[in-house]
């Protein structure tokens, strides 16, 4: 979708009366962000040009015979529901319209500061539901290429880091030799100043990295932050107790005690 697309929106005018609905079309048309698809004389029409033209925002009146403005929004499917704009003469309505999720709602006559406003709120929430959908078809496509879970992509996102390839072992160097630690043996990780101790399999290895970098090599379904200076495997967690300060202890399969320090207790909702 370009940028011209993003600050445009596609409209249905959906009125009985030709006047009003005439009206209100030439009000819009003056308006560069604002495209005219078609105007319906009533909701039959309204769902069919719907189906067809896939409006970013209806500009509905209410009381229209046959159909009214309501019963037309209860019929459409909600994947194809454009935004809604309801233009009526009666203000009795406006409780059932925020009800249904309306962007706003205009009394007839239309002011022409009202129907602005009305427009940039659409325009504001088209924004939101591009990015949205950008960032869900980031997702899958990540998700595809990488086999990570959507839960774990999130997490990268969220934080603002580079989706860096996660790792399936990590090369420790001692002197002249390294060492390759599968990931899956690691139990947990705690920092010592400038390093950090990788707990696995009862071995500890000292590695010159920094906590922030080791985080996004590792996969946070299995491996979580817990202090701000240890990362523990979930899958190692036989228990969790929670102490009088408001921290928790969490016993691992291998017997090590670990506290889980108040900043992070909300990461216990991870080992459940």
């Amino acid at each position: 979708m370009t940028e011209n697309d993003i600050n445009t929106l596609k409209a249905l005018v959906v009125d009985d009366e030709q006047l009003a609905r005439e009206g209100l079309a030439l009000r819009l048309e003056e308006m560069a962000e604002v495209k005219i698809l078609k105007q319906c004389s009533n909701g039959r029409e309204a769902m069919e040009a719907i189906a067809e033209l896939e409006p970013d925002v209806l500009f509905l009146d209410i009381q229209m015979p046959g159909m009214t403005g309501f019963e037309l929004i209860s019929e459409v499917q909600g994947d194809v529901m454009p935004m809604v704009i309801f233009v009526t003469a009666y203000d009795s309505f406006a409780v059932d319209a925020f009800k249904v999720h309306a962007v706003d709602y205009l009394l007839k006559p239309v002011e022409k500061e009202r129907l602005q406003e009305a427009v940039a709120k659409c325009l504001e929430n088209k924004a939101v539901r591009v990015a949205n959908k950008e960032k869900q078809r980031l997702l899958e496509m990540v998700m595809s290429l990488s086999g990570k879970s959507e839960a774990a992509i999130s997490n990268i996102l969220e934080s603002g880091d580079e989706l860096r390839e996660q790792v399936d072992r990590l090369a420790i160097k001692d002197g002249s030799s390294i060492t390759f630690v599968p990931v899956r043996d690691i139990d947990w990780i705690d920092a010592a100043g400038d390093y950090m101790c990788v707990h696995a399999n009862g071995d500890t290895h000292i590695m010159r990295t920094t906590m922030k970098d080791l985080e996004a090599k590792l996969d946070s379904t299995i491996f979580q932050r817990v202090h701000r200076s240890t990362i523990v495997n979930l899958e190692r967690v036989d228990k969790v107790s929670s102490h009088i300060n408001g921290e928790f202890h969490l016993t691992l399969s291998c017997g090590t005690l670990l506290k889980m320090s108040r900043s992070y207790k909300d990461k216990v909702k991870h080992f459940f």
